[in-house]
């Protein structure tokens, strides 16, 4: 058996970057920038009231201005500004040539096309300078997931098309028998295929296009029928039949069809019977059958590999700390991934770990990680644990 850090390691040598596709800005969110883009234009391309009011060369209390035009936003004032007078300015609107300050609306008295400074006056010139946002040739710097005040700043920037990494495709297997899917009904010795959905949504979310291939049966002809589906796949992700039962087909058959194998069995709980390697040029990753380790086992494992296959650093799921809220045992010699709720008091590890109990793992919204051979540990210790 290898580490959990080893295992993951050898994934990322295994993955392969993406390449860069164009998509439109609409389509943009949410999809990791592949190359670094520049801006077009300076934002904003004029210098700009920040306020309503007037603008005017100079202003102090007890000055009279002639009220001389108006410059709306889309609409600017045609001409200049001289000394005594003054442009109805409104926000966002350029400042017209000449004019160095705008006097807002509540600072002024107006009578027909004059206006009065009053004592009122406030500091401040209320003008956005041209490119105090940014200027033509400043960057977003690749690789980086686009949120939505990205979107808005690519939009600023005039760029229409964002040039992205294209999505990897993920064949998803589910393996056994014993497997239905949701919505069938199972025979008295079956159950409901889970892994693959949630599977689906955590690749989705991450940023990945995955899609469900046809339960294999157990059965090498089975196998190896639906392991000729998976096409153009970038990662063939296997769930059940990785381990070493006699119904446990997984390795065999994927040796047979040439699967250069990089590991098999991980030091971690649950999910040991992990293994991975690549298949006629696709990542394969076998995960283990149980739905509980499968997924938690997507968390350590798959997200950090579609994150690196995306351009993103290379980088273990991310951690954080938090104090016990209960007593916790000693663990064994393997790293524990324990299903925990986080909460005012620290986070509390549920006495029920079997990798079986979806429910459980429902309740849960962290991993509280435990090294191999780590000491009971009592209440308001600080642990490290995977968010959920």
């Amino acid at each position: 058996m290898i580490t959990v850090s080893d295992a993951l390691d050898r994934l990322f040598s295994l993955a392969g970057q993406m390449p860069c596709e164009e998509v439109p800005l609409l389509e943009a969110n949410g999809r990791v920038l592949a190359q670094t883009v520049y801006a077009r234009r300076e934002q904003p391309p004029f210098s700009a009231s920040a306020m309503d009011g007037y603008a005017a060369c100079a202003a102090a209390p007890g000055m009279r201005l002639k009220v001389i035009g108006e410059s709306a936003a889309g609409l600017g004032f045609d001409g200049s500004v001289g000394p005594g007078e003054a442009v109805r300015i409104f926000t966002g609107a350029p400042v017209p040539p000449g004019a160095n300050t705008v006097i807002i609306q509540e600072d002024v008295d107006r009578s027909g096309d004059e206006i009065l400074v009053t004592d009122r006056l406030g500091v401040g010139d209320n003008i956005r300078p041209a490119g105090c946002d940014f200027h033509i040739g400043d960057t977003i710097q690749a690789p980086r997931r686009l949120t939505p005040q990205d979107i808005a700043l690519l939009a600023s920037m005039n760029i229409a098309m964002v040039p992205v990494a294209r999505r990897p495709k993920v064949a998803l297997i589910s393996t056994g028998d014993e497997l239905v899917m949701p919505g069938e009904n199972p025979g008295p010795d079956q159950i409901i295929a889970s892994n693959t959905f949630a599977l689906h949504a955590m690749l989705r979310a991450a940023g990945a296009e995955p899609r469900l291939l046809p339960i294999a049966r157990d059965s090498d002809s089975a196998l190896r029928t639906v392991f000729g589906l998976i096409d153009d796949a970038d990662m063939v992700v296997t769930i059940g039949g990785a381990s070493v039962g006699d119904h446990d087909l997984v390795a065999k058959v994927a040796a047979d069809l040439g699967l250069e194998r990089a590991f098999h069995k991980v030091a971690m709980r649950p999910g040991k019977p992990l293994m991975s390697g690549r298949l006629d040029g696709s990542m394969m990753i076998g995960l283990p059958g149980n739905p509980v380790s499968a997924i938690i086992c997507g968390h350590i494992f798959l997200l950090p590999v579609i994150r690196a296959m995306l351009g993103l650093p290379r980088a273990a799921a991310p951690r954080k700390q938090a104090p016990l809220a209960s007593d916790l045992g000693a663990n064994g010699p393997r790293e524990h991934y324990m299903r925990a709720r986080l909460g005012p008091d620290g986070v509390r590890v549920f006495d029920r770990q079997d990798s079986s109990l979806l429910s459980i793992l429902g309740e849960a919204n962290a991993l509280v990680v435990r090294p191999p051979h780590d000491p009971a540990r009592p209440a308001r210790d600080v642990v490290e644990y995977v968010p959920l």
